[in-house]
C-alpha cells in the first residue's frame, strides 16, 4: 500500500515449552511449602536507604518470631556491612536452634571464600551459589559458552563441599540458581543442576540440594512458568534428593500467581520477601501467598495472627509504607464503600 511501512514488533513472545501432557493445571495444593525469606538481603538492597546493622537484628528476629526456618541474611563477600552483620548473628548466638541461615555468593572461588569466612562457626547454615544460564547472558555479560560455564559452576561447587567439610560442628547445605532460569533453555538447566547435584555428593531425601529456579525479570505468563517447573521435575534424576525452589521477581505483576502455579506444577520451597519488596517492582509477596493457602484451610506454619503489628514494624524499618489496597494487610483491604446518595429511580 502507498504510503504504509511495516511495523517491527518491540518485543517477541517468548517461546513456550511443548508440555501437552501437563498435570499441574488439575492438581490442588494442599500443603505448606517450605519458606525462606530474603528480605534481609534481596529486599534490603532494593530500599532507598538500606537497613541498619541493629535494624537488621530487629528485622531477622521477627522474622524468626513468625516461622521462618530458612532466612537468607546476606550477601557476606559484597561488603563489610554483609560480612559483619552474618559475622554477628553467629558470634552473638541470635540464631534459633531450628533455623538455617542462607549467604548469596557468586560462584567465585574468593568470594565463596569470603563466604564461609563469614559462616565460620554458624551452627546450621545454607551455602546459595549462583551463576547466570540465559545464553543471553553468557555471551553479552560474562563472555562464556555453555561449557566453560559448567565448569565454573563444577568447581564453585567442588570448593564449597570441601570449605564444608573442614566446618565438622557446622551443618552447611547447599542452594544452588540457574539465574534467569525462566529465559533459560532448559536441558541445559537440567544438565548443570544435575552437575550440581553429582559433584555435592551428599544429597538425600533428608539432606537435599535446593534447586532455586528463579523468574530472575519476569516476563513469562505463569502458566509457561509452571511448564518448566513440571517438565524440570519429571527430567531430574533422584527427584526425591532436591527440594525444588520458585523465586519470582513482579516485572509484570504475577509474582504471586507465579510462585501459586510453580507450586501446584511440583516446587517444595517459595522465596520471596514480607509484603514483595525487592528490586524494581518487587519479589513474589510472601504474607500474600501464605495468607491465600491459609484462606484455603492449609497450615503454613507461619504466624501472621498479628499481620498489623507485622506491618507496621515492616514500615518503620524499611520506610517504605504499606498501600492501602494491599492485600491482607492494606488499610482499606476490608473496608467496603457505599454511596452517600442512592441514586435516582428512572422511569
Amino acid at each position: 500500500m502507498t504510503g504504509s511501512r511495516s511495523v517491527v514488533p518491540k518485543y517477541a513472545q517468548p517461546s513456550p515449552l511443548d508440555l501437552a501432557d501437563r498435570l499441574w493445571p488439575s492438581r490442588v495444593v494442599d500443603q505448606s511449602p517450605i519458606w525462606c525469606s530474603v528480605d534481609l538481603r534481596d529486599g534490603n538492597q532494593a530500599l532507598p536507604k538500606p537497613l541498619s546493622p541493629d535494624q537488621k537484628v530487629r528485622y531477622f528476629r521477627m522474622l524468626c518470631d513468625i516461622g521462618f526456618k530458612q532466612i537468607e541474611v546476606a550477601f557476606p563477600s559484597a561488603s563489610a556491612d554483609e560480612f559483619d552483620f552474618t559475622r554477628r548473628l553467629i558470634t552473638e548466638g541470635l540464631i534459633p536452634d531450628d533455623v538455617f541461615i542462607m549467604g548469596l555468593t557468586q560462584c567465585r572461588q574468593h568470594l565463596i571464600e569470603k563466604t564461609f569466612e563469614a559462616l565460620d562457626g554458624v551452627p546450621r547454615a545454607i551455602a546459595h551459589l549462583y551463576l547466570a544460564t540465559s545464553d543471553l547472558h553468557l555471551s553479552q555479560v560474562l563472555g562464556l559458552t555453555r561449557q566453560e560455564t559448567l565448569r565454573v559452576v563444577v568447581d564453585a561447587v567442588r570448593q564449597t563441599r570441601q570449605l564444608a567439610d573442614n566446618m565438622s560442628g557446622s551443618d552447611i547445605r547447599l542452594e544452588f540458581s540457574p539465574e534467569e532460569f525462566s529465559d533459560t533453555d532448559p536441558a541445559f538447566a537440567l544438565e548443570i543442576c544435575e552437575a550440581v547435584v553429582e559433584t555435592w555428593g551428599k544429597a538425600s531425601p533428608t539432606e537435599p540440594v535446593i534447586l532455586n529456579l528463579p523468574a530472575t525479570v519476569e516476563r513469562r505468563p505463569p502458566t509457561q512458568l509452571a511448564d518448566l517447573f513440571e517438565w524440570f521435575g519429571r527430567h531430574f534424576p533422584h527427584r526425591d534428593q532436591v527440594l525444588l525452589s520458585a523465586h519470582c521477581h513482579n516485572d509484570q505483576g504475577m509474582a504471586v500467581a507465579a510462585t501459586e502455579l510453580a507450586l501446584m506444577a511440583g516446587a517444595d520451597r517459595v522465596e520471596g520477601t514480607l509484603f514483595g519488596h525487592g528490586e524494581r517492582t518487587g519479589n513474589a509477596d510472601l504474607i500474600t501467598i501464605a495468607c491465600n493457602l491459609m484462606c484455603r484451610g492449609i497450615d503454613t506454619g507461619l504466624d501472621l495472627s498479628d499481620l498489623p503489628e507485622i506491618a507496621q514494624t515492616v514500615e518503620e524499618l524499611t520506610g517504605m509504607p504499606i498501600h492501602y489496597r494491599q492485600p491482607y494487610s492494606g488499610e482499606y483491604a476490608f473496608t467496603a464503600f457505599a454511596p452517600t446518595r442512592m441514586p435516582s429511580a428512572r422511569a
